[in-house]
């Protein structure tokens, strides 16, 4: 009889080593508290949060964050107090966007921020123009009427501090990639997940209650310093909606590094994405993917000297290939 409860604690220890193996070390991620926010939220009824700050019309609640109301001209956002050091990091928000707007009478969305400035309200989702830093929207209004595009939609920026937002194109110029989701009005939970490692950004929903992550975009060459704020912010116009955080947990990813990332100052690096053609060169087909621009004069003029070009080599070499069989011809005569 001992020895089967010795053999059950034992079967019970290794569990719960098991258990902090995976908690600690399991797929090298972890989560980071101090930049996380979790429920139950600390500070409901104060008016403040330990490691969090709020502005704007940013409510605290002890089921959610409401960063906007579902009426006009609303504006609000959260900020962690610390900056995130981390190299490689994953973020997991549940979110909610709701509200009695019907078809294309909501708006605005909101953003979820890595950005070296933070509580600078602006134009940008409740958020300051001209930022340095990574950006994720989440727009659920179409300003561009003219756009094919299916909102609501995921679309990423990364700027340091040179580029603006242009609104009346939904931000399509200066937008690294994207896609549509359907978000609003769920009677599930609604997750997004945000995750940085070695240069590669990738973010994945998982909205339709099967708890399992979609990819929604997938970009290389990326480069963020360490130092910088994790944030959210969001923003109502005309139109409303109610824009609700529920939790934001940061994870760190424990990865292997070369020697050269290891001599570099993260903290000073400028934001900034290696893309093969600028995204200014791009316009958006109604998937929500990049097809290239159109066709401008000098682009027209450099094609057609290129096929001449090709036309003129062609018939060179099948000239001599023709004249040098001519002369083996005549050999054999």
């Amino acid at each position: 009889m001992a020895a089967l409860w010795q053999l059950r604690f034992l079967s019970l220890f290794v569990m719960g080593l098991k258990a902090f193996a995976d908690l600690t070390d399991g797929n090298s991620e972890y989560l980071k508290r101090e930049h996380s926010l979790i429920k139950p939220y600390q500070g409901v009824g104060s008016g403040a949060m330990p490691m969090w700050d709020f502005s704007g019309s940013t409510m605290l609640t002890s089921q959610y964050v409401r960063l906007t109301t579902d009426e006009r001209s609303k504006e609000g956002s959260i900020w962690n107090r610390l900056p995130c050091f981390l190299k490689d990091w994953e973020l997991h928000v549940q979110f909610r966007i709701h509200g009695s707007g019907k078809k294309n009478l909501h708006g605005d969305g909101f953003a979820l921020w890595y950005a070296r400035d933070r509580l600078q309200p602006g134009p940008v989702f409740g958020n300051q123009d001209k930022f340095h830093g990574l950006a994720v929207f989440l727009d659920t209004y179409p300003n561009d009427e003219t756009t094919e595009r299916v909102f609501p939609y995921i679309s990423v920026m990364v700027n340091n501090g040179s580029l603006e937002y242009d609104h009346s194109k939904d931000g399509r110029t200066i937008e690294l990639a994207g896609c549509t989701v359907d978000i609003r009005n769920k009677n599930h939970d609604t997750f997004l997940a945000i995750r940085y490692s070695q240069g590669r950004l990738t973010v994945m929903t998982d909205i339709e209650d099967k708890n399992e992550w979609k990819n929604c975009l997938d970009i290389s060459g990326v480069r963020l310093p360490t130092g910088y704020y994790f944030g959210a912010s969001a923003a109502t116009g005309d139109l409303s909606d109610n824009h609700d955080i529920i939790s934001m947990k940061l994870y760190q990813l424990m990865v292997d590094h070369s020697s050269d990332d290891e001599n570099i100052d993260w903290t000073k690096i400028e934001p900034s994405v290696s893309l093969l053609k600028s995204p200014k060169d791009n316009v958006d087909d109604p998937t929500g993917n990049y097809r290239s621009g159109p066709l401008t004069g000098w682009k027209v003029f450099l094609l057609l000297l290129a096929a001449l070009l090709g036309i003129i080599v062609c018939a060179v070499v099948g000239a001599v290939v023709f004249q040098k069989r001519q002369e083996r011809n005549k050999r054999f005569y």
